[in-house]
C-alpha cells in the first residue's frame, strides 16, 4: 500500500485492529500497530487530553432556532455560495444513502442536504444543524479533525473516538477564504459505515473547491464595488497617507505616502508591503470596544467605514503625514461626503440632530437582516426611499407594487401571477407575479392597508410557507424574499375595524419604522428645499443660488400636507417658472403665500391682502396648473406629481373649469 494512501484513507479490512488500538488508547496504553494511521492516533491523543468521554453516544444538544438563525445570518456568504453546490449533489447523496454537511470554523453545523433516511439517522446522534461537531466536543470525526488539522480527512467506523459514532463513515475538507486563506468552515459527507467509499473524499474536496471559487467571485465583485465607492477619497487626500482595507482587514490599495506616514508615527509598515491582513480592522464598526485591538500608533478617528446601500464593504484609513501626525485628525466635510454619499440612507437629506437621525440609525441596523419591516408614515414622507435602503445589496432584485392603485383582479394577477387561461384576458403562456420576481431580493408593498380583505390570506400563506400559487395553478413555486410593507393608515385601527387581518398584521410588522412627516421636521425644510433647488438648477444647466430668507421663512411656515413630495414639486415648478432668474416669493403657490410675511420680497400690502383672500379652490386650481406646466401638458405625469389619481385630476379640472390648453397657454 502506498504510504501516502495509508495516511489519507482508512482501511476497513483492519477495522478490528483499529478497534483494539482504541481500547488500548482509552486504557492509557501506548499506541501500537501499523493498523492505526498517525492522523487518527494524534487525534485520539488530543481527545484524551481534552477529557472527551469515549463512551459518548450523541453530540451536544442543538442551540435554539433563534441562535442558529443568528449564526446562519453571520455566515450568509458561505451559506449562499454552498447552497446551489450542495443542491446539485442531492440526487447522488440520496442514491448513496449519505448527507452533505456545512459547518462554520468552530464545527457548528449550519446546513445539511441529502438522503432523508440518512438525515433521520444522523439526527439520532445529533449530527444536525445547530450542533457543534468539534474534536473537543465530539471526539475524532471528519468535521472536527479536518478543522483541527486544516486538511481534508476521511474517518471510518472504529477510527471515531466516541462509541456512539463508530457506526458512521465520513469525509471532510476545510473551506478557506479566497483572499487570506483563513478557515471559514468545513464541508462533510457522512453516512452509515456501509456507505464507505474512498472516492467520497475526492467528491468532498472537489465540491469544497467549487464553493471556494464561488466565494472568490463574490469577493472580487465586492472589492470592485469597494474601489468604486472610494474613488472620491483618493482625489481629496493631499499629502496624507491612506490605506483601503476590505471588510476582513486586508489592505487592497495604499497611497504613495502611506508607508512613510505609518513609519513617522512609530508603526511598522512591513504588513503593508506584503498586504498582510490586520484582524483588528475586520468589520470595523468604530465602537469603543474595538479600539483595544488596534496597533498603538493607530487612532480610531482615522478609520472610516465604507458603506454602500447598507452593506459594509471595507474601511478607509487616512493617516496624517509629518509633524501633524500626533494631532487628532478628522476629514473635511467634502471627504466625508465622498463615502457617505454611497450609503443609501446617507443620501436622505436631514438635519444632523433632527427627528430623522434615529429613524435612519434603526433602518441601517435593519438593512442587513431578513425580517419583515413595516414602514409607517404619511403620503410623501419618502417610504420607498427607505424601502430601497432596506433592500441593500441583496442578490435578488427590488420589486415594488402599490396595493392601492389597482383593481382587485389586477392586483391579484400582478402580485401572484397567473397561468394561461386563468381568467378572461390572461396573458398567453401565463405570467410570473411580483412575488416570484422578488425571489432572492426584496418585495416592497406600498399602501398595504388598501389590500382587499379576501386577498390577505393568500399573502399570509406565501409568507408562512415560502410558496406561491399563480392564479389558476395548483403547482406551488418556492420563493424566498424579504418583505417591506408601507402604509399611511393605522393598521391596528384597521384590525379593530375588521378591515385587516390580525395574523397578517403581526407577520408583516415584525419591526416597524415610523417616518416623521415634514411638519415635525422644521429644521429639514430649508435643507431639502436647497437640495432640490440645486438639483433642478443643475438639470436645466442654470447657475446655482441660495434661497432668500423670505422664501425660507415662507416655506418653514407651511405645514406641508404632501410632505417631501409636495416640497419637491413646489421647488421644481418654481424653477421652471423662474426662467433662470433667482427664485422669488411670488413664484410659490398661493397656499404657501398666504403665510408669507406681508410686503416681503417685492410683495406690497395690497398683493398680500389679495393672496390672503385666496380660496381653497383657487389654490387647487393653481397647483394643478403648475403641475401640468411642469409636465409639459402630460396629465398622467401631472397627476403623479400631485400624488392623486388621474381620474381625480380630470374631475377637479372639470369642476374648476381648467383645461390643459388653458394651463399651457398661461405658461406661454
Amino acid at each position: 500500500m502506498d504510504p501516502r494512501s495509508r495516511m489519507m484513507f482508512p482501511n476497513p479490512v483492519q477495522e478490528r485492529l483499529v478497534h483494539k488500538a482504541w481500547e488500548a488508547a482509552v486504557r492509557g496504553e501506548a499506541r501500537g500497530g501499523r493498523s492505526l494511521r498517525d492522523l487518527v492516533g494524534d487525534s485520539w491523543q488530543r481527545c484524551l487530553q481534552a477529557h472527551v468521554d469515549p463512551l459518548l453516544r450523541v453530540g451536544p444538544n442543538p442551540v435554539s432556532p433563534e441562535d442558529l438563525a443568528l449564526l446562519r445570518e453571520a455566515r450568509r456568504d458561505v451559506l449562499h455560495a454552498s447552497a446551489p453546490v450542495m443542491a446539485c449533489a442531492r440526487d447522488y447523496l440520496a442514491e448513496a444513502g449519505s448527507i452533505m454537511i456545512l459547518t462554520d470554523a468552530n464545527g457548528m453545523i449550519l446546513a445539511s442536504e441529502g438522503d432523508p433516511a440518512a438525515k433521520d439517522k444522523a439526527s439520532q446522534i445529533h449530527l444536525m444543524p445547530g450542533v457543534r461537531w468539534s474534536e473537543s466536543q465530539c471526539g475524532t470525526n471528519a468535521i472536527g479533525t479536518a478543522l483541527q488539522t486544516g486538511e481534508a480527512v476521511q474517518i471510518h467506523s472504529a477510527e471515531h473516538f466516541c462509541a456512539g459514532v463508530k457506526d458512521w463513515t465520513c469525509a471532510a475538507t476545510v473551506l478557506r477564504h479566497p483572499t487570506d486563506g483563513d478557515i471559514l468552515g468545513a464541508l462533510d459527507v457522512s453516512g452509515l459505515s456501509g456507505t464507505f467509499n474512498r472516492q467520497i473524499l475526492a467528491l468532498t474536496v472537489s465540491t469544497g473547491k467549487r464553493i471556494e471559487k464561488s466565494l472568490a467571485i463574490v469577493e472580487m465583485e465586492r472589492r470592485y464595488r469597494l474601489l468604486d465607492a472610494s474613488i472620491g477619497w483618493w482625489r481629496l487626500l493631499g499629502e496624507d497617507g491612506a490605506v483601503l482595507f476590505d471588510r476582513r482587514g486586508t489592505p487592497i490599495k495604499a497611497s504613495d505616502t502611506a508607508a512613510r506616514a505609518i513609519t513617522a508615527l512609530g508603526g511598522n509598515s512591513s504588513w503593508l508591503r506584503h498586504m498582510t491582513r490586520l484582524p483588528a480592522l475586520a468589520h470595523w464598526t468604530q465602537q469603543p470596544a474595538d479600539t483595544a485591538a488596534l496597533p498603538p500608533w493607530l487612532r480610531p478617528e482615522w478609520l472610516h467605514p465604507v458603506v454602500v446601500q447598507g452593506q459594509h464593504l471595507g474601511t478607509m484609513m487616512v493617516v496624517p503625514l509629518g509633524l501633524h501626525a500626533a494631532a487628532s485628525v478628522s476629514l473635511p466635510p467634502a471627504r466625508r461626503l465622498a463615502v457617505a454619499g454611497s450609503d443609501a440612507f446617507s443620501r436622505l437629506v436631514h438635519a444632523d440632530e433632527g427627528p430623522m437621525t434615529e429613524v435612519i440609525r434603526r433602518a441601517r441596523q435593519l438593512a442587513g437582516a431578513r425580517t419583515a419591516v413595516l414602514l409607517q408614515g404619511e403620503t410623501g414622507v419618502g417610504k420607498e426611499e427607505f424601502a430601497r435602503g432596506l433592500h441593500g445589496n441583496r442578490p435578488g432584485g427590488y420589486v415594488a407594487l402599490n396595493c392601492g392603485g389597482l383593481a382587485r383582479e389586477l392586483l391579484a394577477s400582478e402580485l401572484f401571477g397567473h397561468v394561461e387561461g386563468a381568467f378572461t384576458g390572461a396573458r398567453k403562456g401565463g405570467m410570473a407575479g411580483k412575488i416570484e420576481a422578488a425571489d432572492g431580493g426584496t418585495l416592497f408593498l406600498d399602501e398595504i392597508g388598501e389590500m382587499p380583505l379576501d386577498m390577505q390570506p393568500m399573502l399570509l400563506r406565501v409568507l408562512e410557507q415560502g410558496e406561491v400559487y399563480r392564479l389558476g395553478d395548483s403547482k406551488p413555486r418556492k420563493v424566498d424574499f424579504r418583505l417591506v410593507a408601507a402604509t399611511n393608515r393605522d393598521l391596528r385601527d384597521e384590525v379593530a375595524a375588521g378591515r385587516f387581518r390580525m395574523d397578517l398584521f403581526y407577520r408583516i410588522a415584525v419591526t416597524t419604522l415610523r417616518i416623521p412627516p415634514l411638519r415635525e421636521r422644521p429644521g429639514d425644510v430649508a435643507l431639502l428645499a436647497g437640495h432640490y433647488l440645486r438639483q433642478f438648477r443643475q438639470e436645466r444647466g442654470e447657475i446655482d443660488e441660495p434661497l432668500s430668507p423670505q422664501v425660507i421663512e415662507c416655506l418653514a411656515a407651511y405645514r406641508w400636507p404632501g410632505n417631501i413630495r409636495e416640497l419637491r414639486n413646489v421647488i421644481e415648478a418654481a424653477v421652471l417658472l423662474s426662467n433662470g432668474e433667482p427664485l422669488r416669493l411670488e413664484l410659490l403657490p398661493p397656499e404657501l403665500l398666504v403665510r408669507a410675511p406681508s410686503g416681503a420680497d417685492g410683495l406690497d400690502a395690497r398683493a398680500a391682502e389679495a393672496l390672503a383672500a385666496s380660496t381653497l379652490d383657487e389654490a387647487e386650481r393653481e397647483a394643478m396648473r403648475r403641475a401640468i406646466v411642469a409636465e409639459r401638458g402630460n396629465l398622467t405625469r401631472a397627476a403623479k406629481r400631485l400624488a392623486i389619481a388621474k381620474s381625480t385630476l380630470y374631475l377637479k379640472m372639470q369642476a374648476l373649469g381648467l383645461t390643459r390648453q388653458e394651463a399651457m397657454k398661461d405658461a406661454a
